[in-house]
């Protein structure tokens, strides 16, 4: 009985010890597929012509000015969503007032809507002869649509519902208490929230940085002498008109999306669509597609270094 008694936990740890690894095992197989083979198969590509080919393409002036104003609105972006972003994650958490629930509702629209979209009612807002505000902008002289303004307001409105909805809970989470103790004790406003509630909340802002900055820094790809996103692309099976024959040459599935890979009149092109746009499409290695960049999706021309108000969107 006693050796039994001795044998059982020693089999037991071992259970254990085994259930441990399978379960680690588990946890790097699904990182290889899900992470380390898509990033892969991204970065394969980027060094296939060898690093003199990666730098060389860094040292083009186009490249480094389209860098500059990517790092210039990221920036731009990122300090308007962390500013609004708080205050109105400690609006939804502290105070109750009319109509709060809409505005946590609203607060996820962006989420929804596709930049497309965003930037087409910029251009119908702020641009034009027949935009809301068009003829009050053009009277001040103040750049808004084909800008860097513009182009601001459309990366803080998609990715603003990223740092609330990472702030919320937390300020939820931490309650009120030692506020209220900070102020019983004299502390006013600024205070309170520079001592007690950013450092709460400081790591929820940063992962919603983090956040903002994954949502709209992405790859660029070349159409004709413009540049422009893979997913600000539209495919067709038929000439829709404004549009570029092309075949495909090669379709990734990373994630929920698909990249396809067309050659267009001797020019590879690279698309992002979602697994359903490309079932519904039916597109696959060898088919003939119509390309063409969709409706006010921002493009950069390709023909050499363009000031950042080059920034345009293309009309079909």
């Amino acid at each position: 009985m006693r050796a039994f008694a001795k044998i059982a936990p020693v089999a037991e740890r071992t259970a254990r010890r085994s259930t441990r690894y399978a379960l680690r095992g588990i946890v790097i197989v699904y990182l290889a597929l899900g992470v380390i083979w898509p990033v892969a198969l991204v970065t394969r590509p980027t060094f296939a012509d060898g690093v003199d080919a990666m730098a060389g393409a860094l040292s083009d002036p186009l490249v480094t000015r389209s860098l500059w104003l990517t790092a210039q609105v990221a920036f731009s972006a990122v300090v308007v969503n962390t500013v609004f972003g708080v205050g109105i994650s400690l609006l939804l958490v502290r105070y109750r007032f009319p109509g709060r629930r809409a505005l946590s509702a609203l607060i996820d629209l962006p989420l929804s809507v596709s930049p497309v979209v965003v930037g087409l009612s910029l251009v119908l807002v702020y641009g034009g002869v027949d935009g809301w505000f068009a003829p009050a902008v053009d009277a001040t002289g103040f750049e808004v649509v084909f800008a860097m303004p513009g182009m601001v307001m459309a990366t803080a409105f998609v990715a603003l519902p990223l740092v609330i909805r990472e702030v919320v809970p937390v300020v939820q989470e931490i309650g009120d208490e030692q506020e209220q103790a900070a102020r019983s004790l004299g502390a006013n406003a600024v205070q309170v929230f520079r001592r007690i509630t950013l450092p709460a909340i400081r790591w929820a802002v940063v992962y919603g940085v983090v956040l903002i900055r994954r949502r709209f820094l992405g790859p660029v790809t070349q159409l004709g002498d413009r540049l422009i996103r893979p997913h600000d692309l539209e495919l067709h099976l038929a000439d829709p008109g404004g549009a570029a024959r092309g075949r495909v040459e090669r379709a990734t599935r990373v994630g929920f999306e698909v990249r396809l890979d067309l050659v267009v009149g001797g020019q590879r092109v690279a698309a992002t669509m979602t697994r359903t746009q490309q079932q519904a499409l039916g597109a696959g290695v060898g088919d003939h597609l119509w390309v063409r960049p969709a409706p006010g999706a921002p493009t950069v021309s390709a023909a050499g270094p363009p000031p950042p108000e080059a920034l345009v969107p293309t009309r079909a």
